[in-house]
């Protein structure tokens, strides 16, 4: 197969592709793996397998078309080949919870004196990197990384790249609790979709909609939630993306523990998980487990409960999720006091308190926790965030923890 008809046929394959005819892709792209003599093209359809792969939620196979990729870079002798397949290479391990590889792999990115065009994939990189420091709990180098992300994104104007952020960092804000923030960014995802979004995928909305329904929940406007959630939950079963149809399953069931409806909870967390399982996201095990334990503990049923905590303490510990491990402290305190088994109690008590050390979730000003309740927080340029009354009240004399100049960018 000769490079025109290669070009012809990868044409094709995102023909389909984007007519939802995914497995016809699927058939042709991989045709013309077998066939082509022409590296570039090859290299090419390689990025569209990688994609569509992941999309679907086949991580494994993401990652296997990937390495693929480096060895197809490396024949070609390009830096901005090389560049992008290392990218894929950092976003398939980020996809399967392997946080320090991808971590490796993005600073591989950063390293290389590429051209223009790898130029404008490190905003790209940057926003893995963040999402690898973020499942780490490693909260402010995150923010670091998204920030960066963001920078690059205005440079380059590239909407697509700062939708992807403003979910990232809704994420980000809902895991430390300053839900204002968790809403305020996807909902700005969600402007810059109906504003510039009229050729991208669905999934922008999509995902842009899932974000705002988790920070919608947290802020206890369930009925709002519900309706964003289904909106995402249409897109995902639209478009077959059964990663964010096992999200949307979840934030499903929460909606419903936060009605205290549990029966109705419990299989849409079963569901949940049957999909997580199968596409290998542990962080989503972690917190559908987490939902779980919460139902027992509603029913009064703390054996259970226990039960779940232990499979989601293994995973947490497996990925390295800090967070996770907090959650799951603060919960085996609450069901030990109930049990009044103080040895237990005061352990679990031991360890919720070195996980807020470890992780810096408390306000350098104050001393209180950050993340315990739903507060509004402020970042430095440093990246180090305070309770935004403390930064208020004390003013801006610089970072309690790195004495750094507090004058930070505007990034909206």
């Amino acid at each position: 197969m000769g490079q025109d008809q290669t070009k012809q046929q990868i044409e094709k394959g995102l023909h389909l592709y984007q007519s939802n005819q995914t497995e016809k892709a699927l058939r042709v792209w991989m045709r013309v793996l077998e066939k082509s003599a022409d590296p570039a093209g090859r290299f090419r359809v390689l990025g569209c397998l990688i994609t569509a792969h992941a999309e679907m939620g086949r991580y494994k196979d993401m990652l296997k078309f990937a390495v693929v990729q480096i060895d197809t870079a490396r024949e070609l002798e390009d830096p901005d080949f090389l560049t992008e397949s290392y990218l894929n290479l950092a976003r398939s391990n980020e996809k399967l919870c392997e946080f320090q590889k991808t971590i490796s792999y993005c600073k591989t990115c950063l390293n290389m004196q590429g051209t223009t065009v790898s130029l404008q994939l490190n905003g790209q990189v940057s926003l893995s990197m963040g999402n690898a420091f973020l499942g780490l709990s490693i909260f402010q180098k995150a923010l670091e990384c998204f920030e960066k992300a963001l920078r690059y994104a205005h440079n380059n104007d590239d909407k697509m790249l700062e939708c992807r952020v403003c979910c990232s960092l809704g994420n980000f804000y809902t895991q430390i609790k300053d839900y204002e923030k968790a809403l305020f960014f996807p909902c700005k995802a969600a402007e810059l979709v109906n504003d510039y979004g009229k050729g991208w995928s669905l999934k922008y909305r999509a995902m842009s909609h899932y974000h705002m329904a988790v920070a919608y929940r947290k802020l206890g406007r369930l009925a709002d939630a519900m309706d964003c959630c289904e909106e995402s939950m249409k897109i995902a079963l639209q478009h077959g993306d059964r990663p964010l149809q096992a999200l949307c399953l979840l934030c499903f069931a929460d909606i419903h523990r936060s009605r205290r409806d549990v029966q109705t909870a419990f299989p849409r967390y079963d569901s949940s998980m049957s999909i997580m399982t199968e596409i290998g996201n542990r962080l989503g095990l972690i917190q559908v487990l987490l939902g779980v334990t919460k139902c027992w503990m509603i029913q009064k049923e703390l054996d259970k409960a226990l039960e779940s905590i232990e499979k989601a303490q293994e995973l947490a510990e497996g990925v390295g999720n800090k967070l996770g491990l907090l959650k799951l402290h603060c919960l085996c305190e609450r069901i030990y006091r109930t049990k009044e088994q103080q040895q237990e109690l005061r352990d679990h008590v031991v360890k919720f308190h070195e996980c807020v050390e470890e992780m810096e979730l408390y306000c350098g000003m104050c001393g209180e926790s950050i993340g315990e309740k739903n507060n509004q927080l402020q970042a430095l340029p440093c990246s180090h965030f305070f309770h935004l009354k403390c930064l208020q009240t004390n003013g801006t004399r610089g970072c309690p923890n790195c004495r750094r100049l507090s004058v930070k960018p505007g990034y909206v």
